[in-house]
């Protein structure tokens, strides 16, 4: 067993002391009744936006797959927005703030790119390809280097060049996302 998967019901049991330590301490400063409605509220609020996004993620990935695109975008996009939902209507003021940052589009956005490259990184370059939809790949030339100069130790001066240009030359890159 992973040495994560141990600390999820350790992680929750904190979660659940942090929820109900902010929420005494909010109810203190303006009252339990408020503090309640205020939960309340926001619990509202998570179901309407768990509603709202959950129609909206299987749209968009149904119109992804029916038009032949990858629907990896949409699936993240639409995932973020169940999380925001979900985080919105666990009862708790903490896991609300959570899930309200998360409904922005504007971090929404910083998120799902995060949350992309984690996922490309888990998953073989094809199926990522699948996925995601291919990749723009920006290559530079490489820089000169002691072994493109002739050597000193060589009569001709063709010594580790010769070897060099037999490998074939090492071209340096870095995969760039296309522009939307």
């Amino acid at each position: 067993m992973r040495r994560g998967v141990r600390l999820i019901p350790l992680a929750l049991a904190a979660g659940l002391v942090l929820e109900v330590a902010v929420f005494l301490l909010i109810a203190h400063q303006i009252g339990y009744g408020w503090a309640l409605l205020l939960v309340l509220a926001a619990s509202l609020a998570g179901m309407a936006l768990l509603r709202r996004e959950g129609m909206r993620a299987w749209r968009s990935f149904r119109a992804a797959a029916q038009s032949g695109r990858p629907p990896g975008e949409q699936v993240s996009d639409g995932l973020l927005g169940l999380v925001a939902g979900v985080l919105l209507a666990t009862p708790g003021l903490v896991s609300g703030v959570f899930g309200g940052v998360l409904a922005v589009p504007q971090v929404r956005r910083v998120v799902r790119r995060r949350v992309q490259v984690a996922a490309e990184r888990r998953m073989s370059s094809a199926a990522a390809g699948e996925m995601f939809g291919p990749r723009r790949v920006r290559v530079y030339p490489p820089p000169p280097s002691a072994a493109d100069r002739p050597s000193a130790g060589s009569a001709d001066g063709s010594g580790s060049a010769q070897q060099a240009a037999a490998a074939g030359p090492t071209i340096e890159g870095e995969i760039v996302d296309p522009p939307r």
